[in-house]
């Protein structure tokens, strides 16, 4: 159990790394280019999103995120205690991750972003990107496909794109974001809807996977 959290940990610290990391990269070499930084940004995360997945998912399963582990416990998969001990080990992995690219860009470590998303087509965009992963990562895992770590890392590529909210799905990553006042935050007030739309995507996941058991 403590190999698995530990993953669990270092994962999420490492994708909020590559996250916040190229974020500040981007937008530091993008004078001013919005869409270049962006890319940037896409492009970083997904690679890194595919290492972190192939590596830690035969330890943890790769989690990386509250919602897919709350999906995994609402399926029988998992049992609280460890659902628990993986949401607190993502969000404080998250936060250290946030961290370290603070202090490698010599930023001061602690902030909260000034970057207002509150308006309701995010919040809807979120509901929606959400959903759409969590499906994915469903039907990929009911299959036990091996290109499941592809598969999660170029919808969160597209996503950036594809989506208002620039696809945040992740309410350990929303929290840890809301601590940076770099190019991927949010402001911690927008931080507490964009959860709660997560959870809405959750939900939806979890009603269709009921309905078509029926």
């Amino acid at each position: 159990m403590q190999r698995k959290v530990a993953a669990e940990f270092f994962g999420t610290a490492l994708l909020l790394l590559a996250v916040a990391g190229s974020g500040v990269m981007g937008d530091s070499l993008a004078s001013g280019n919005a869409a270049v930084a962006l890319l940037a940004n896409s492009l970083a995360t997904g690679a890194g999103l595919y290492v972190i997945i192939s590596l830690l998912g035969p330890v943890s399963g790769a989690h990386l995120n509250p919602v897919v582990t709350l999906m995994s416990w609402a399926e029988g998969e998992c049992d609280m205690r460890q659902a628990l001990a993986y949401a607190a080990a993502q969000v404080s992995g998250a936060v250290a991750g946030v961290w370290a690219v603070h202090g490698m860009f010599g930023l001061r470590v602690l902030q909260f972003s000034t970057k207002s998303r509150a308006t309701a087509g995010l919040w809807l965009s979120e509901v929606i990107g959400t959903a759409l992963l969590l499906l994915l990562i469903r039907t990929a895992s009911g299959r036990k496909d091996e290109k499941l770590p592809a598969y999660v890392a170029l919808a969160v590529t597209a996503g950036y794109w594809a989506t208002s909210s620039t696809f945040f799905v992740n309410p350990a990553a929303t929290i840890a974001r809301s601590l940076t006042d770099t190019f991927v935050g949010i402001r911690p007030a927008d931080a507490g809807p964009f959860v709660l739309a997560q959870l809405v995507g959750l939900g939806l996941v979890l009603g269709i996977a009921r309905m078509l058991r029926r």
